[in-house]
Parts: C-alpha cells; structure tokens; sequence
C-alpha cells in the first residue's frame, strides 16, 4: 500500500512503518511476539518487550507508548502471565514509556510481545534501505543466542552461558540508537529471526549494493562455538542458511560451523548499523562510553559489479 503520508511501509523489509503528521513529527508503528525461549516468566516478559522495543530504536525513533499482546492457555496458573507482564512493565520503565492496555486471546502456547509506538521527525528516520558506498558496518550486541537458547531448551548448556545469553537478549537497544542518533548514520537494522547475514541481505537489496562480512570480526556470545561442534542449532538459523544459498559468496576458509553461526536466528540481537567511515570512529568512541555490549566493526559496503553476490564473507 501506498501513501503520501506513509514515508517507510513494507516495501524494503524495513523495522517499522513510519507515518507522517505533520512537517515535525511522524509515528513510528511496530508489532513483535513470540512464545517463551527461557523457563522463567518475568525474564521471557524482558526479553519480549527488549525485541519488541528494538524495532523502534533501529529507525533512530524514541518509543513513547506501547500496547500488550499475549496468547495465553486457559490451563495455565494465571500467575505465571502475571509474572510474563511484569517483566515486560519492567523494561517498559527502564525505556520510559508507557504500556496503556493491550489485547489477549486464549491459545494453545503462551504468547507474548508488544505493540510499539514511536516517534520521529519526518525524514530523519534510520531506514535499513539507505546505505552507501564505502559505509562500515557496525555490530552493538554478540551473536548467538538461537544456538544458545535452543541447547537450553535440550539442557546441554552451562548455566553461565545461558545466562549471560539471557542477560544480552533483555539488554535494550536505548543507548545504541542514542548514539547513532547523535552521530548521524546511513542505514540501520536490527539483528533478529533472519539472522545477522539475513538482516544484512535485506539492507543491501533495499540498498542496491552489497556487502562484505569479516568473519573473524563478529563478536560472538562465549559457549556459542562450543555448543555448534555439537552439533546444535535451531531449525530456523538452518532455514535461514538455506534462504541465502543465492545470496552470499564463502569464502573457502568459512566453515559450515561458521556459515550457520552467521545465519543463527537472533532474539533481541542488536543492531547492525552503516555509518560514514568518517563518522565510525565517533560512534564506536559513543558507544563504549555507553557501555553497549559490541562496538566491533564487521564489514564494509561496495558497489558490487553485474557478478558479485550481494553478501560476501570472508575470513
């Protein structure tokens, strides 16, 4: 659909849609949820309302209002969505907004997420369709947790893993959209079920360039590797592997350990920003003084000729 007003809709795959008011101000209007992927209810709340909250903080908005979205079982202890609401509240006060009501419906698994609105002035938004040439690309949170919270769900991970997994999905994105907000990037996505190459993918078509991906330089949750050479992986970061066959050149070095990993399907992952080189050694100063979780740059983008793949990684 198209409208004068509607100034990011679905056409680039972006976060968001961003709705024109007037010359100062438009709405930025997002929806995610999704059933548990830990066993404690308040902290999946805080993990549901940090994903759902990223979408907003990816197109360089500030959220100011959000709505809750629950399925619920009819069997369940109550509690236990007592539990699920009060952790999304709890990241809804750390972001400084407000949850205002929201909407449930009875289901078969419990479901959770929000209904997200932010603001922004018209055309200042960070579209994921708005790279250019020679931009660096930027990471602001490890990789890794689909393969974490999957070997958690089998009970083959290390409790400390878990957590410190646990810990970086419920981190909220605030102060690295502050930062980037500040420096003044070119385009930027946040890392979620498509994985970091898939995100990426959706940046350069909307773009219409391409992108190389330093292996090595992609910060990775500790245990993540220990946990591939066992073979674990969940069904989507494999689906997500299969959707790039067509997309992305490998490298010899990269290893099919390395191709999943880089496909591995994200909750709450962070976000994937292309920023000016001129302007990647201010950001990377910013968000270190931030203390976000990454600051590492990973790639950089090009012009690619008629041949080129549009996702290139090596080692």
């Amino acid at each position: 659909m198209t409208h004068p007003n509607l100034l990011v809709g679905t056409k680039t795959s972006d976060d968001a849609a961003v709705y024109k008011l007037n010359d100062d101000l438009a709405v930025v209007l997002t929806v995610d949820f999704f059933p548990p992927i830990v066993d404690d209810p308040f902290i999946f709340g805080q993990i549901a309302a940090a994903n759902s909250l990223s979408d907003v903080y990816a197109m360089g908005a500030k959220p100011i209002a959000a709505l809750n979205v629950v399925g619920f079982p009819s069997d369940l202890d109550m509690s236990i969505l007592g539990e699920i609401l009060k952790g999304g509240a709890s990241k809804a006060l750390e972001a400084g907004i407000v949850i205002a009501g929201g909407h449930s419906v009875v289901d078969a698994e419990p479901k959770y997420g929000l209904s997200v609105t932010g603001i922004v002035n018209p055309g200042s938004q960070t579209a994921n369709s708005t790279s250019k040439s020679g931009d660096l690309l930027l990471l602001t949170k490890p990789i890794g947790t689909g393969i974490i919270t999957t070997a958690g769900k089998q009970e083959k991970v290390a409790a400390e893993v878990l957590e410190n997994a646990v810990a970086i999905m419920a981190a909220l994105n605030k102060s690295a959209s502050e930062c980037m907000i500040s420096v003044g990037v070119n385009a930027c996505s946040d890392v979620t079920g498509f994985g970091l190459l898939g995100h990426l993918r959706e940046m350069m078509e909307g773009s219409g360039l391409g992108a190389r991906i330093y292996k090595s330089k992609v910060p990775v949750i500790e245990g993540t590797t220990d946990l591939l050479e066992q073979g674990i992986a969940p069904g989507g970061t494999i689906r997500n592997l299969a959707s790039l066959k067509s997309t992305v050149l490998w490298d010899k070095e990269i290893s099919e350990n390395d191709k999943i990993l880089l496909s591995d399907a994200q909750t709450s992952g962070g976000l994937l920003i292309s920023v000016n080189p001129d302007k990647a050694d201010k950001l990377q100063q910013l968000l270190s003084e931030a203390g976000t979780l990454s600051n590492q740059i990973i790639g950089e983008v090009y012009t690619p000729s008629d041949t080129d793949p549009t996702i290139h990684v090596t080692g």
